[in-house]
């Protein structure tokens, strides 16, 4: 089998994407992983360059969240479809619906997976109408999403939250994400427990204020490594919390075998990379009290409300001072972190993938009914 996978080299989707990819590499699958956005660095590319069966092409065509209009979605939808068609692949996985929605003619399958949408993330974040430059966008998601022949989504609480934003017939089929596990250490966690969390600063529903402020008010080192400029021009800054900035994700992976506190206060997490990596590494695990975090941790980690710093603060203190809750909230979360493998990831995602080939011409909607 080959496909054509869509991906970008600026947030998680490229490690999923990779990931899958070398997953599926396993069962014989050929995956072409179209970027589209800026294209990969040198360290990307050596990564990609690792996985069996794995051709990257950079396409130079905008990310759909960073479009001015429907037309240019339009064109790079058209230009996936015509990379299927020219590398003779089997299926494409979008890593983005909007491309599926936009009159694109694919001549093959279309496997639409959901992993976030301007419209859910400003229903999370924000407490306000869609603004006009989000409306239309969503209008584009929503004809790719019905558009599709199947679409998944990275949890239940998201596919659930798709569905009611939508309004689709059904959810979308819930696979969760997989990760690598990083190599074995030795299993000994930092001679003094610190805090630390990862993701794109620049994010405001990552909401890495609220831990910013908890530092303040918390007798404990936190350290966050992220960029804090964003690619559509937003800039966080922090005054509290230790900030490294964008780094390599060995880098996040060396700064997790120390086995710190790990903080995610996401008010917007459709699954949460940085949290899985974290538990693989056996970090006891300090949560947002969110429908996501709650189906994938729930009795692995200890959960705050999101917007209070103070109860952010007083759960790290209590990690901090307690060094058996901190080893038994540490194996919790490593053991939890056993249920969302690669293997586990490329299985499903298989399943799906196989399922559209013996029937090409069902709708993503009776398939997953």
């Amino acid at each position: 089998m080959r496909i054509v996978m869509t991906a970008d080299a600026v947030g998680g989707i490229w490690q999923y994407a990779l990931d899958l990819a070398d997953g599926l590499a396993a069962a014989g699958v050929e995956t072409v992983l179209a970027v589209l956005g800026p294209r990969p660095g040198d360290a990307q590319r050596r990564e990609a360059a690792a996985i069996a069966g794995l051709e990257l092409v950079a396409t130079d065509l905008p990310l759909d969240w960073l479009t001015r209009s429907p037309s240019e979605i339009r064109h790079a939808a058209r230009a996936v479809a015509a990379l299927a068609h020219d590398t003779w692949a089997d299926l494409v996985h979008l890593n983005s619906p909007a491309l599926a929605g936009v009159d694109a003619y694919y001549d093959v399958p279309v496997l639409a997976v959901c992993h976030s949408c301007v419209a859910t993330w400003w229903g999370a974040v924000k407490d306000s109408p869609l603004p006009p430059d989000f409306v239309w966008r969503t209008d584009v998601v929503r004809s790719g999403l019905r558009a599709a022949s199947v679409v998944a989504a990275p949890s239940r609480a998201f596919a659930e939250t798709l569905r009611v934003t939508y309004g689709l017939p059904v959810a979308p089929v819930a696979i969760h994400n997989g990760r690598k596990p990083p190599p074995s250490g030795d299993g000994s966690a930092a001679r003094e427990p610190f805090v630390f969390a990862a993701g794109r600063l620049w994010d405001e529903g990552k909401n890495i204020a609220v831990l910013d402020r908890a530092a303040a008010g918390a007798d404990v080192r936190v350290v966050i490594a992220g960029p804090v400029d964003g690619p559509n021009g937003t800039r966080v800054t922090l005054e509290h919390a230790e900030v490294l900035g964008g780094i390599h994700a060995d880098e996040v992976r060396t700064w997790l075998s120390r086995q710190p506190i790990f903080v995610s206060t996401s008010l917007y997490e459709p699954f949460g990379l940085a949290v899985l990596e974290a538990a693989q590494a056996g970090c006891p695990l300090v949560l947002a009290d969110i429908p996501t975090f709650h189906e994938l941790w729930d009795g692995a980690a200890e959960f705050v409300p999101p917007r209070d710093h103070r109860a952010l603060a007083a759960a790290i203190d209590r990690l901090v001072h307690d060094a058996a809750l901190r080893a038994r909230m540490s194996e919790a979360a490593r053991a939890r972190a056993e249920r969302y493998s690669v293997t586990a990831m490329a299985e499903k995602m298989l399943g799906l993938y196989r399922g559209l080939l013996r029937s090409p011409g069902t709708t993503g909607w009776m398939a997953v009914a």
